[in-house]
């Protein structure tokens, strides 16, 4: 019925007709009504994302301005729509991230393929990024990541705005990156680009020299270096692994498909990782030795059955000891984590004194602790601090086993010495003894050559200088700090007394502090004691 109605007389164009046809080629826009073939014509005016006009020809025969007829465009465009159904357009939105309409027409020109629309959809949006990748990112935030205590990584990621760096979109991109860090080791750059070229020079003469090239052609041999040498430096680019979350793309794809998703550039700024240990000697046990050193030991002091016994020497009557209540103990033992006959011995010694208790335990913590300083700390744990995403800090502590790197002491420990380096922006350091020579050296120069110490004696100017610098040097070492919790002891005295609580040596090895948009502290400190 329709085809009758188009080819019919009283469809022919009417002279108003022929003068919009006229207006076509200047405004390209057109109304035509064929009495009884509305809705035909209408179907065939719009195909995906174009417009296509309907024009009627000389014979009154309705195409489009592709030369389709059109009943069968209608026909093609009723059917392609209709395969296109809400829930594959939201499963493509879900898996993407990409705006409704954008997921609608990559769906359509992929005749409803997820995989194929997906590609689409990624074109579309390296391209788009593309074109942001020249605009500022003085925003983002700082992320960490910790695997089992063992590995632990922090992150910088910058965008433009303060908006979208807190947005769940963004966030996810950054724990992501983290993540992504941690499970590939071998990463040390962001991208090839950053890869020194004297490591490049030195890879490529390496492979230059291998016997399975020697016998190819010159022009061959430098073509397949330039190819391993590609495949070398990807492994070593963040930016180029496989995404951990879906290893179809690349992780620079998948920040370029993030910056067409929320509008704006990205940029991965800079990255550090740390694992437990690396570095350090792991401690081997030889129990036969040990029981065989100790056997030894009982048998020099054991006396001979045939030697004389040593004259007892009678007791001599010492004063009592104030009583220490159990309320005390129990107080004692709260405030300083030491053990509990500990604390009551304490007690005993000061006459019930609270404040002599902890200080005598406080000594009795350093004595101890020092006896076991000398002992490796090759366990222990990494821990991070991030304050509002802006600054961030990655630390690893060390202790001789795993049992007390677990525990929860430990744990806090751990904590609170991330959280006081975010509180310190000005240590650089673990310990004084960790600074450059060199740093102390000009300090003492330019103190020496000040005009307040011109007119003081040589020997006197030399201990005034010798103090400003202690001074100085222990501005910018972690563990010469007061303790946030408690300012009336240093970072060191909560270590030693960590030590004596805990009965293990503790090393606070190396310290990282990220401030976003600083690039001024990616500088690891380590203590390698």
């Amino acid at each position: 019925m329709a085809d009758k109605q188009l080819y019919s007389p009283e469809s022919q164009v009417s002279g108003e007709a022929e003068k919009e046809i006229d207006n076509l080629k200047v405004q390209n826009e057109l109304k035509v009504e064929t009495p009884g073939a509305e809705s035909e014509i209408a179907s065939a005016t719009l195909i995906e994302d174009e417009k296509v006009v309907s024009v009627p020809d000389k014979y009154g025969t309705v195409t489009n301005s592709n030369g389709q007829n059109g009943a069968s465009s209608a026909k093609e465009s009723t059917a392609a729509a209709a395969a296109i159904s809400p829930i594959l357009v939201k499963q493509l939105r879900d898996e993407t991230g990409a705006g409704m309409m954008d997921c609608k027409k990559a769906l359509s020109e992929s005749g409803g393929d997820l995989v194929k629309a997906q590609e689409f959809l990624r074109k579309k949006g390296l391209a788009s990024a593309d074109k942001k990748a020249s605009r500022a990112t003085a925003e983002g935030r700082i992320g960490a990541y910790i695997h089992d205590s063992r590995i632990g990584v922090l992150i910088e990621v910058n965008c433009e705005t303060d908006f979208v760096s807190r947005g769940e979109i963004f966030k996810e991109l950054v724990d992501d990156l983290a993540m992504q860090v941690a499970a590939c080791p071998q990463v040390q750059y962001l991208a090839t680009d950053d890869v020194p070229k004297e490591a490049v020079e030195k890879e490529r003469e390496i492979e230059m020299q291998k016997e399975d090239l020697l016998s190819k052609p010159e022009q061959i041999r430098s073509r397949i270096v330039d190819g391993r040498i590609k495949k070398r430096l990807d492994d070593l680019a963040l930016l180029e692994q496989p995404y951990i979350k879906n290893d179809k793309l690349v992780v620079k794809d998948w920040v370029k498909q993030t910056i067409a998703t929320i509008g704006e550039n990205i940029k991965v700024k800079r990255f550090v990782r740390f694992n437990l240990g690396e570095g350090l000697g792991k401690k081997s046990h030889d129990f036969a030795a040990e029981v065989a050193a100790q056997t030894a030991a009982k048998s020099v002091v054991a006396p001979s059955p045939g030697q004389e016994q040593p004259d007892v020497v009678e007791a001599v009557d010492k004063p009592q000891k104030a009583t220490v209540s159990a309320a005390l103990v129990k107080q004692l033992r709260e405030e300083t984590g030491a053990g509990m006959m500990d604390c009551k011995k304490a007690l005993s010694e000061t006459e019930g004194d609270l404040c002599k208790a902890q200080e005598y335990l406080r000594k009795k913590g350093l004595s101890t602790a020092d006896k076991k300083s000398s002992r490796l700390a090759a366990e222990g744990r990494i821990g991070s601090y991030i304050h509002d995403s802006r600054i961030g800090v990655l630390i690893e502590v060390n202790c001789e086993t795993d049992f007390v790197g677990r525990g929860e002491k430990f744990k806090e420990l751990v904590d609170d010495l991330a959280m006081q380096v975010v509180a310190c922006p000005q240590v650089q350091y673990v310990s004084i003894e960790d600074i450059p020579e060199s740093i102390v050296i000009k300090e003492k120069e330019l103190e020496m050559q000040r005009e307040d110490l011109q007119s003081k004696p040589e020997n006197i100017r030399e201990r005034i200088v010798e103090g400003r610098i202690s001074k100085r040097l222990g501005e910018v070492a972690l563990l010469e700090q007061p303790f946030i919790k408690n300012d009336s002891i240093l970072v060191k005295d909560l270590v030693m007394q960590t030590v004596a609580a805990l009965g293990e040596n503790i090393k606070v090895r190396r310290f990282v502090r990220f401030t976003l948009g600083d690039m001024n502290e990616t500088a690891e400190t380590e203590n390698e004691a």
